[in-house]
């Protein structure tokens, strides 16, 4: 289990906000942890991570690409990265390390969006693809990982826990009523809503681009 956060704004990042997003999810990342701001300011993503498949510090996240210009904060297991990792090799692609994060950053390289009928696991993660301008964000298709989202004027946000994505930027706290009673009835609460109005989680088997 990691912890992931993020956010693509219309003013500068600040990075004290993303720092705070990521220690509160250093119960799901105790092993290590750090944030990414692009050049423009305008794209950030943090990482809380638990080291399981490569132990090793060439694991680390957010991971970014050689060329600087893609980078993947993602918690979760692809089942299938081996079989992904030698399909990539015999593209040509040169591993780094043994992780299976640094597989689904090269299948995205090759496949861009497509690389999510590749992959058999359970996962959240956001890209920032420097390429296109573009941050996308995806959810496995059982939802195992949680995936909150915010939009305002500021921009969208996300985080794999609300106490997190409420560090990033100002949200309006309004309850939404509906949501607690559904939680109450049913102990998870179906579809998008959360316990707030203007907090959404990303659908099961859903991608979104910003």
């Amino acid at each position: 289990m990691c912890g992931i956060a993020g956010l693509a704004t219309h003013v500068p990042v600040d990075r004290r906000a993303l720092e705070a997003a990521v220690a509160r999810m250093h119960h799901r990342g105790p092993d290590s942890s750090g944030i990414f701001v692009d050049p423009t300011e305008r794209v950030g993503l943090g990482h809380a991570r638990l080291a399981i498949i490569d132990l090793s510090p060439s694991g680390h996240q957010p991971m970014t690409s050689d060329d600087g210009q893609v980078t993947l904060t993602f918690n979760g297991e692809i089942y299938n990265y081996r079989e992904l990792r030698s399909d990539l090799i015999a593209r040509g692609y040169r591993f780094k390390s043994q992780s299976d994060t640094e597989v689904l950053l090269a299948g995205y390289l090759e496949f861009g969006a497509e690389v999510l009928d590749k992959l058999n696991g359970i996962f959240a993660f956001g890209i920032h693809d420097a390429r296109s301008g573009e941050l996308f964000l995806a959810r496995d298709q059982m939802g195992v990982k949680p995936l909150y989202f915010t939009q305002s004027p500021s921009g969208v946000a996300f985080a794999s826990e609300l106490k997190a994505l409420l560090q990033l930027f100002p949200v309006d706290r309004a309850l939404d009523l509906s949501a607690i009673r559904r939680y109450l009835t049913f102990l998870w609460c179906p579809g998008e809503q959360t316990p707030l109005v203007n907090v959404k989680k990303l659908g099961p088997g859903t991608a979104l681009i910003v």
